[in-house]
């Protein structure tokens, strides 16, 4: 499947946040991409424009594409409950997404191809979909072959305690999808209501 394979940190300066990669360079020059940057006089943006901005943000954290991410949001329209927060809920059970939050990958990309390359299982079966969304009590762990490999399991940080939804087991190497997480409990910085406003007009 395609995806962004371009500069990340240029993604970061145009939404002036860390979006992409590690943002070492954010802080050394955050200004927007561009021959000017920051010299530049910059338009203010139409309540159209500042919508779009919020959902390219949003598919640029999660590393989803237009027709991925609308099928997204199309699912989370049909749930009962508020849609935002139910599209949240769904970015953040995609399988790659839940690879990064347990600390087994260092990013998102690289969750991303761990996950392609056939490293990851989902209830001991191998999964090889990024998009495969985990449903409460998912075990997610490494085939038995990747867990021996010291180069993966040396990039393994183990899980943040703040995400609750998650929980990680040391010794087995797994862990597991309690639940979908509450949207005050992820931290990226989204106006979800923003997106929902776009795809309503």
């Amino acid at each position: 499947m395609a995806r962004y394979t371009g500069p990340k940190t240029k993604i970061s300066r145009r939404f002036g946040e860390l979006v992409t990669g590690n943002g070492k360079w954010l802080t050394k020059n955050s200004n927007p991409p561009g021959q000017h940057g920051g010299t530049k006089k910059r338009k203010t943006l139409s309540e159209y424009g500042v919508q779009l901005k919020e959902k390219q943000k949003a598919k640029y954290t999660y590393g989803v594409l237009e027709k991925q991410f609308r099928k997204t949001f199309e699912e989370a329209a049909r749930k009962k409950g508020v849609t935002g927060e139910n599209l949240i809920k769904l970015l953040e059970a995609r399988l790659d997404n839940t690879i990064y939050r347990l600390g087994i990958a260092p990013s998102r990309q690289a969750a991303r191809q761990m996950v392609s390359h056939k490293h990851i299982t989902v209830n001991g079966e191998v999964v090889n979909v990024p998009s495969f969304s985990c449903k409460p009590g998912d075990s997610i762990g490494l085939k038995n072959k990747s867990a021996a490999n010291t180069t993966i399991t040396g990039n393994i940080r183990g899980k943040n305690p703040k995400f609750s939804w998650l929980d990680w087991n040391e010794g087995d190497l797994k862990g597991t999808f309690i639940t979908y997480p509450e949207r005050e409990s992820v931290p990226e910085n989204i106006k979800e209501q923003l997106i929902v406003e776009l795809y309503s007009k």
